[in-house]
């Protein structure tokens, strides 16, 4: 009994361990064993249609425009879609102003999500191939053709961008994130080396037509399924570090919270959804990445409290497990101060606990939200900084 307890207490912990260490140390090896090839490139640019999925925009649609409006590529080539999921801030009327310079918008009547809107693009959308860009971010004028460029080699159905995360000097639960961001970046630079990487970015990201074409669920989430559809038509993905997409993130940890529940449970359902493709014996190492990438990341979270019970009854019998859980305690407690009170976040430790509870909080409601079979299709927008650039 003793040792079934340590095993369900050490469950979340050795499965992280494996997930942020031991996979890229996998890839890594895999990885230098092979050779970078550099494919041909062409001397045409290909059509291209960039969408801006947006609701209620009104306070930074007009410097998403204008940004967009200045990227390097051939005028002729592009086409700038903004769809308004049924704004009701006045969003719709500051589009309006950019149709002389070449600005569509698409209006859908009733609120139904962000998915809904990038399904709803297709139909007018004239590119061989979609970008999807989000309404806070910043695109530099120079990152569109290296997006575009891999997509001369026909093996590629989809293109991600290098997220940068830029924030707020000093602020320590921004800064983990951002740490978070640039490991990230890292992991899909090795499995785009291996052979296509399991998951794009949201904000920043292409995908060919033909890949596009299916209508997805409202409640499950483009730019990861992407991937998974682009693998099923024998696509593979890639992660392009020279597209740089700068993102601002909130200093409210609270804000933050319930954007990582959304994402995350948007994520379950999509991930469940094509769990097809977690099948090793169809997919190969496909599947064995997307598993350690993805299901085994967020895994610990579901079992979290399986293995706070176990540790609580190792305590009465363990000092070391009641040292454990006693750290544990205080961390909880620290980082819900954090939460509670964001100016005592200013504090490295506290910060740093905050930034924790605010992840496992989330996970452990994101898994609950997926179970329940919650479908969480709308959106509101993320307060963020204002980019300059």
């Amino acid at each position: 009994m003793f040792a079934f307890e340590v095993a369900l207490a050490a469950a979340p912990l050795v499965i992280a361990v494996y997930a942020y260490l031991g996979y890229p140390a996998t890839l890594w090896l895999i990885a230098a064993g092979r050779r970078k090839t550099a494919p041909e490139v062409g001397e045409s640019w290909p059509s291209v249609t960039i969408t801006v999925p947006v609701y209620n925009a009104a306070s930074n649609i007009r410097g998403t425009l204008e940004r967009l409006l200045e990227v390097d590529y051939p005028r002729e080539q592009l086409q700038l879609l903004v769809i308004s999921d049924a704004s009701t801030d006045g969003t719709d009327e500051i589009v309006k102003e950019y149709h002389s310079r070449g600005v569509e918008l698409l209006t859908l009547p009733v609120r139904k999500g962000k998915t809904t809107a990038e399904n709803a693009a297709v139909s007018v959308a004239r590119g061989e191939l979609i970008v999807n860009v989000d309404g806070t971010v910043l695109v530099p004028r120079e990152s569109l053709k290296p997006l575009v460029r891999v997509f001369d080699d026909p093996t590629i159905g989809v293109a991600s961008s290098r997220d940068v995360s830029v924030s707020e000097a000093g602020n320590d639960v921004v800064r983990a994130e951002s740490q978070y961001v640039g490991y990230e970046m890292w992991v899909r630079d090795l499995e785009t080396r291996v052979g296509s990487i399991v998951g794009a970015s949201g904000c920043f990201y292409a995908i060919r037509r033909c890949v596009h074409e299916s209508p997805l669920r409202a409640d499950l989430s483009w730019d990861f399924a992407s991937v998974l559809v682009a693998r099923q038509q024998g696509y593979r993905s890639v992660s392009v570090p020279a597209a740089v997409c700068l993102i601002p993130r909130t200093a409210q940890l609270g804000t933050e919270m319930t954007r990582k529940v959304r994402t995350m449970a948007r994520g379950l359902n999509t991930l469940f959804h094509l769990r097809s493709l977690m099948n090793p014996f169809k997919y190969g190492l496909f599947a064995l990445m997307l598993t350690s990438h993805k299901l085994l990341r967020w895994l610990p979270y579901l079992l979290a409290p399986i293995a706070l019970v176990a540790l609580g009854l190792l305590a009465t019998k363990s000092a070391i497990a009641l040292g454990i859980l006693g750290v544990i305690g205080l961390g909880v407690v620290a980082g819900t101060l954090g939460l509670r009170r964001p100016g005592l976040t200013t504090l490295k430790p506290i910060a740093l606990a905050g930034f924790m509870v605010a992840a496992f909080s989330a996970g452990m409601m994101a898994w609950r939200a997926a179970i329940r079979q919650k479908r969480m299709a709308t959106w509101d927008p993320t307060p963020r900084a204002e980019l300059q650039g």
